[in-house]
């Protein structure tokens, strides 16, 4: 099992503070919206991730439990 991000796009405000925290793994659009790295956040950036999460003011980050064999394309 491993962690991956998730946005709710209709609460997501455009804040930009996610990108702020996890840079390797969120980008913005022109508009200052989140683009999320594809596939599960790496080890060595969990905290950084819990911290982006946590960190959201209007809750649309969370980070979701998948199946390995969910994330390589192959379902179970």
């Amino acid at each position: 099992m491993a962690d991956e991000i998730r946005i709710d796009r209709i609460r997501c405000d455009g804040h930009g503070l996610c990108a702020e925290l996890l840079p390797e793994l969120i980008e913005l659009d022109d508009w200052g919206y989140p683009l999320l790295a594809p596939g599960p956040v790496p080890e060595h950036l969990r905290e950084h991730a819990r911290q982006a999460v946590a960190a959201c003011p209007v809750v649309a980050l969370r980070l979701e439990r998948v199946a390995a064999a969910i994330q390589s394309g192959r379902r179970a």
